[in-house]
């Protein structure tokens, strides 16, 4: 007869087996894995300047869009007729200005007051809006 305490018999398992261990060690490598394929893109920050930024336009990297500008201070389009005013405002808000705002020049023309390109700029289509309507005449 065999007695169930034999010395010889190890004893039966008391914790958590092996397959118990691999189990959880696989959760979380796997939850790691989702963890860091779901993380949100981190926002990248950039100091500030050491030098004062120039007067007249900011710089700023970005696509240029066209704007809707209506009205501008200088120059005065109280003169133009109706037609010519409106071919001015559509060349003046679809041209980007090259001083490197990388707005339209309309939206230059108000946005940033001092900047002699856009004001130089919105002079040069004015002028040739006009001749090109006594051209046509």
């Amino acid at each position: 007869m065999s007695d169930s305490t034999d010395p010889a018999a190890p004893p039966p398992p008391s914790g958590p087996g092996r397959g118990t261990a691999v189990t959880v060690a696989v959760t979380l490598v796997l939850l790691a894995a989702l963890v860091w394929a779901l993380r949100p893109p981190r926002v990248e920050f950039k100091p500030a300047p050491l030098e004062p930024e120039a007067a007249g336009c900011r710089k700023v990297a970005r696509e240029f869009v066209p704007s809707n500008v209506t009205q501008i201070p200088d120059p005065s389009l109280d003169g133009l007729p109706p037609a010519q005013r409106l071919r001015a405002l559509y060349r003046m808000n679809m041209e980007p200005c090259p001083c490197g705002c990388n707005a339209s020049i309309a939206d230059c023309r108000i946005n940033h007051p001092d900047c002699d390109v856009s004001r130089r700029l919105a002079a040069q289509i004015v002028a040739e809006v006009q001749a090109e309507a006594t051209r046509k005449k």
